[in-house]
């Protein structure tokens, strides 16, 4: 695990809003300075790159036949609509990654970008969990432990503030619900 150093920004003006922001981001990303901790959320965050998500959408066409195809497509389709909408979202907003503008605060595992906001590994989870979990609602236990240790990652590792998080939350499971709700209406409308 490899740490990177802040770059030497000026330091943005931190409005009251986003003070708090800001203290958890410190607090989070210090807990994850611990060997353990940061190696544990750097191995869950590199699984939260699509090795984790790939992997269940095979096993689900291996085992479930035409059912686990036709879940894993929608995932597929659902996780391409969520990488263009979180590169454009943070194409729009530009907002510095933590470890670049938060004095205290490092990168524990280098970025796959430049911007921060949103979380795509967060929006991705989210999007993913709430599609799978309509196919297969058994799987809750290990879905939203894993999506929910995915957005924590992002934050401990010092690549992402919490609202990040939230706002990856709120537009990952708005697609998420879209998906589902055009999947199951595509045949009524067309018919």
């Amino acid at each position: 695990m490899t740490a990177m150093s802040p770059s030497h920004l000026p330091e943005p003006v931190a409005l009251p809003r986003h003070a708090f922001d800001r203290r958890m981001c410190i607090a989070a990303n210090r807990w994850g300075a611990r060997h353990a901790v940061g190696l544990f959320f750097s191995i869950i965050s590199r699984l939260g790159d699509g090795v984790f998500w790939y992997a269940l959408m095979l096993a689900l066409a291996l085992i479930d036949g035409r059912r686990g195809l036709e879940a894993a497509a929608h995932m597929a389709v659902t996780g391409l609509v969520a990488l263009g909408l979180y590169r454009v979202l943070k194409r729009w907003t530009r907002r510095p990654r933590p470890f670049r503008t938060c004095p205290g605060v490092i990168a524990h595992v280098p970025p796959l970008d430049e911007f921060s906001f949103p979380s795509g590994h967060t929006l991705q989870a989210v999007g993913f969990t709430i599609v799978a979990l309509a196919w297969y609602p058994l799987l809750a236990p290990l879905l939203l432990t894993f999506t929910a240790l995915v957005a924590a990652s992002r934050v401990i590792l010092g690549l992402h503030y919490p609202s990040d998080v939230l706002a990856a939350i709120l537009v990952g499971s708005g697609l998420g619900a879209l998906s589902l709700w055009l999947v199951h209406s595509a045949p009524q409308l067309l018919g």
